[in-house]
């Protein structure tokens, strides 16, 4: 399987590009984004209350009522309501990017009351403190593309958040891709192979239940089943995947060098692993070690794994940890 090219579409809030699309005519540039992220990413900039018309500057809006399902009013004059346009545009965008050749990620402004995806303050009419909830746009944009990888500028600052989003982003390009070349079981079963480790990482749970779905394509309708597989696979990566499950995993890749190596090797092999299992390095020390012995002695399997075999961008991205 072909690893993503090195620019992947990422959809974002044009103001964390510096564009001055805010309601008071600002911005919010994230230098991190245009600076790092930019660096491997094409940004596709969307901003939703300029899309729907309400130019530059503008009034301001908040979203108010129930924070399940909030309105967006105007501050000032509370009969401006566009909450059906915003969500109109959230659903018209999870279209018009979606697809094999569309977007793989996306980057939204937090806590506004249209791109924001959580803890956007919703106010009661009746007064007190305001409840959290999320934007008008981002809950439709998520609800129209569920797979989608989707983070806020802010969270991207938790480093197992960020590396989480990167993971998934690549994850998902690659399986856009699958798409894009044509669906078939010879084409999933390869799919699920290559990843079979990083599912592992994030619980042995969804190891199991991935595994499953692949164990009997012939048996079953492929495109649902397809359909089935990649919204366990982006769910299975949304789970924290643990320096416990990743020590595991490295200990299960050790296994693959027990007839190639002498004792001493093994025996700095297990010490790394559980130096990292306690905190003490990052993951990719035994994983330099690891990938060391492999290429002195070769394994087809491991060689096709993505856990140990990243594209060079996504790694550059991971904070190793």
């Amino acid at each position: 399987m072909k690893h993503p090219p090195a620019a992947i579409r990422i959809g974002i809030s044009s103001c964390l590009l510096g564009e001055r699309v805010r309601f008071d005519g600002n911005h919010k540039h994230d230098p991190y984004i245009t600076e790092t992220l930019g660096r491997y990413f094409e940004f596709v900039p969307v901003c939703p209350e300029l899309a729907i018309g309400l130019g530059v500057p503008r009034a301001p809006i908040r979203l108010v009522g129930d924070p399940a399902a909030p309105r967006a009013v105007g501050v000032r004059d509370p009969s401006v309501d566009v909450t059906g346009k915003l969500a109109a545009h959230g659903r018209r965008m999870a279209r018009a990017l979606g697809g094999a050749a569309g977007i793989s990620g996306y980057i939204l402004k937090g806590k506004s009351p249209s791109c924001g995806m959580e803890r956007v303050k919703v106010y009661r009419a009746g007064g007190g403190a305001p409840k959290g909830g999320s934007g008008i746009y981002a809950r439709a944009l998520l609800d129209a593309a569920p797979l989608l990888p989707v983070e806020e500028e802010g969270r991207l600052g938790d480093p197992w958040l960020r590396e989480s989003f990167v993971e998934r982003v690549f994850a998902y390009r690659r399986w856009q891709e699958l798409i894009a070349a044509g669906l078939s079981a010879a084409r999933l079963v390869e799919f699920h192979t290559v990843h079979k480790l990083v599912i592992m990482a994030h619980g042995a749970e969804h190891y199991r239940a991935l595994g499953r779905l692949v164990a009997d394509l012939g048996r079953a309708n492929l495109r649902p089943r397809a359909d089935r597989y990649i919204a366990g696979f982006m769910a299975a990566l949304k789970a924290r995947a643990t320096r416990k499950r990743h020590a595991n995993v490295l200990m299960h890749v050790l296994g693959y060098l027990k007839r190639a190596i002498d004792g001493d090797d093994k025996a700095e092999l297990l010490a790394l692993i559980d130096a990292y299992r306690l905190g003490r390095l990052p993951r990719a020390v035994p994983v330099a070690l690891l990938k060391h012995h492999f290429r002195r002695h070769p394994d087809a399997y491991i060689e096709r794994q993505v856990y140990l075999n990243p594209h060079p961008a996504e790694l550059m991205l991971r904070d190793g940890a």
